[in-house]
């Protein structure tokens, strides 16, 4: 549910510089402001956070035709009144399109998504935390779109779509698709280190190594053919962090130490201290993975942090719009077939909306 033609990080580049010698004993290895799309680190492709300010809706649950004059309708992104339609001409959106090579992970913190894939899978989730994790495998055609259902006052939408890269071995598995609902992802809000009455909220979407081990044993285990089923081997981990104002709280090293590559992303508040160091204005931080790392909301309010880490798969990566695969010659392959995905998936369009 991103623009198709956002670039990917080039996996190997990066897992080179992860490599290379620590200049000093920080726990950061280096800092970027934050982009749209979020660039991240093998082994994830890119994440995107949305925050969309809907109006109310109407009875089709999309906004009020009036305010849609002026728009680029099919391609309506950045627009400046806070929220955008995407690929939705009447309900926002990505109406039905293909995927291949990769997964995706949709974290909804506000809002509703509607679902609807070739598979035959189709539902509602969203508000509270829900996450949808997706593999594309071999190919999927799915929609994703985001019904304004409350007719009578503002509709906000707030979530992460997170893209993650799949071996070689693994890109031509079977699609699979499954649910992470809120009540099943492990949250906890623990006190500030040190003196103060401030808080410290975590939620486990994915890894280890974060809450204490019997809290840790129930997240969802990712779907079969997942990168990040193999936790113990991959070491991926999605992990939220909330610090109330002046919370303080150190992450711990990674389980897979200097061979995890791991990111944190300050995407909400006013400051954040990291090992130290201030940072004011909505930043990716890559860490040293055998490394803690004390933050701090050191500013005016609350501070929120995107966490993806894991083990690099360390293979080429050839993208093209919606399709990862490993090579130009896959890529073209996948392109030819890419008519018969959308085909498949016209049988549960009519279930999806436009």
């Amino acid at each position: 549910a991103v623009p198709w033609l956002c670039p990917v990080t080039n996996l190997i580049a990066g897992l080179a510089a992860s490599c290379a010698p620590r200049p000093s004993m920080s726990a950061i290895a280096r800092a970027a402001p934050l982009g749209f799309p979020f660039a991240c680190i093998d082994p994830f492709l890119f994440a995107v956070y949305h925050d969309d300010a809907y109006p109310r809706g109407e009875e089709d649950m999309g906004p009020p035709k009036e305010m849609l004059r002026g728009r680029h309708l099919g391609s309506d992104f950045g627009s400046a009144t806070g929220w955008n339609m995407y690929h939705g001409t009447k309900v926002p959106g990505f109406p039905k399109h293909p995927h291949r090579g990769f997964e995706t992970v949709t974290l909804v913190r506000h809002g509703i998504v509607d679902h609807c894939d070739s598979l035959g899978s189709s539902g509602r989730f969203g508000e509270g935390g829900d996450a949808q994790w997706m593999t594309a495998g071999k190919g999927i055609s799915h929609s994703e779109m985001f019904p304004l259902l409350n007719r009578d006052g503002p509709n906000r939408l707030e979530l992460f779509q997170i893209w993650i890269n799949l071996p070689r071995a693994n890109k031509m598995a079977d699609p699979h698709f499954k649910m992470l609902w809120s009540e099943d992802i492990p949250k906890r809000t623990i006190p500030t280190e040190g003196p103060g009455s401030a808080s410290v909220t975590i939620a486990v979407v994915a890894g280890r190594g974060f809450l204490p081990a019997d809290v840790e044993a129930g997240v969802p285990s990712p779907p079969p053919e997942s990168y990040a089923h193999r936790v113990d081997e991959t070491d991926v981990a999605i992990v939220t962090i909330k610090l109330e104002k002046g919370a303080k709280w150190t992450l711990p090293p990674a389980r897979g130490g200097g061979e995890t590559n791991r990111k944190i992303f300050f995407f909400k508040g006013a400051e954040l201290t990291a090992d130290g160091k201030k940072f004011t204005g909505k930043t990716g931080i890559q860490l040293h993975g055998d490394a803690s790392c004390p933050l701090e909301a050191s500013g005016a309010d609350d501070v929120e942090i995107l966490l993806l880490q894991g083990k690099p798969i360390g293979e080429p990566v050839v993208q093209h719009g919606p399709f990862v695969m490993t090579t130009r010659q896959e890529i073209m392959e996948v392109r030819a077939c890419s008519l018969d995905l959308a085909e498949e998936g016209d049988a549960q369009a009519v279930r999806c909306h436009s």
